[in-house]
């Protein structure tokens, strides 16, 4: 993209778990930029009850990105714009499904810009066939015994199973 110093994006996220439509929109942001760090939060901004921990969190996201060494994956405490800076991202990219999505996404990146100027903001809608698809409702149905499998990785399926088996579901 830029040959004097790449391009960083940074889509951050609670990626609870990595749904297809999360892969989605990493792999395309990567059209419009050099590399992009998927960043689990470590708070949410949305009161979630959550399925796995941060750590599994970031390893799911390792598992289904290993493909691609311009997609790095980390995790991140405290303000979302201080880990951008941090890292060297000068672009925020967030997914949007619904005109729902945008009035919040566009508040939190209102207020951001504020936190730091420089900071651009991007958002990217998924592959049609994704458009309904959120990591709540994938844990949601797998929790009720629901076949998930068209939404998520294999590897992630597998840990669905292996989590809603030992509770019970």
């Amino acid at each position: 993209m830029n040959s004097s110093r790449p391009i960083i994006a940074l889509y951050p996220g609670s990626f609870d778990p990595v749904t297809l439509g999360h892969e989605d929109i990493a792999r395309r942001t990567l059209k419009v930029v050099d590399k992009v760090v998927v960043a689990v939060a470590h708070t949410s901004t949305h009161s979630k009850r959550l399925a796995f921990p941060v750590e599994e969190r970031l390893e799911m996201l390792n598992e289904v990105f290993a493909d691609d060494d311009r997609i790095e994956c980390a995790s991140f405490q405290g303000l979302m714009v201080e880990f951008a800076k941090a890292v060297g991202a000068s672009v925020v990219v967030r997914g949007l499904r619904a005109v729902s999505d945008f009035e919040y996404e566009f508040q939190m990146a209102q207020m951001n810009r504020e936190l730091h100027p420089g900071m651009e903001f991007i958002f990217l809608t998924p592959e049609t066939h994704l458009s309904f698809l959120s990591a709540s409702l994938v844990r949601e149905v797998s929790a009720l015994g629901g076949d998930v499998s068209s939404f998520v990785s294999p590897a992630i399926m597998r840990r669905l199973r292996d989590r809603y088996q030992r509770q019970g579901a």
